[in-house]
C-alpha cells in the first residue's frame, strides 16, 4: 500500500505544469506574458518605458510593462 501511495505521489509531481525546467508555461499550455514579451524582442520594466520605445503589453502577470 505504501509503495502504491509513493508511486502516485511521484507521478503527480512529474506531470504538474511548470515542473519541466526551461519551459515558461502557465496553466493549459499558455505562455507567460514575460516569455512572449522577450520572445518578441521586448524588455520588461517596472518603470516607464524609455523614450525610444513604446508599451507593447504587460509582464509578470500585468505588474510590469513590455517595452519594444
Amino acid at each position: 500500500m505504501r509503495t502504491l501511495l509513493l508511486t502516485l505521489c511521484l507521478l503527480s509531481f512529474q506531470i504538474t505544469p511548470g515542473v519541466i525546467a526551461g519551459m515558461s508555461l502557465t496553466g493549459l499550455g499558455h505562455r507567460s506574458d514575460h516569455y512572449l514579451c522577450v520572445k518578441n524582442e521586448g524588455i520588461c520594466l517596472y518603470s516607464s518605458c524609455p523614450s525610444y520605445t513604446k508599451i507593447e503589453g504587460t509582464c509578470y502577470g500585468g505588474k510590469a510593462k513590455c517595452c519594444k
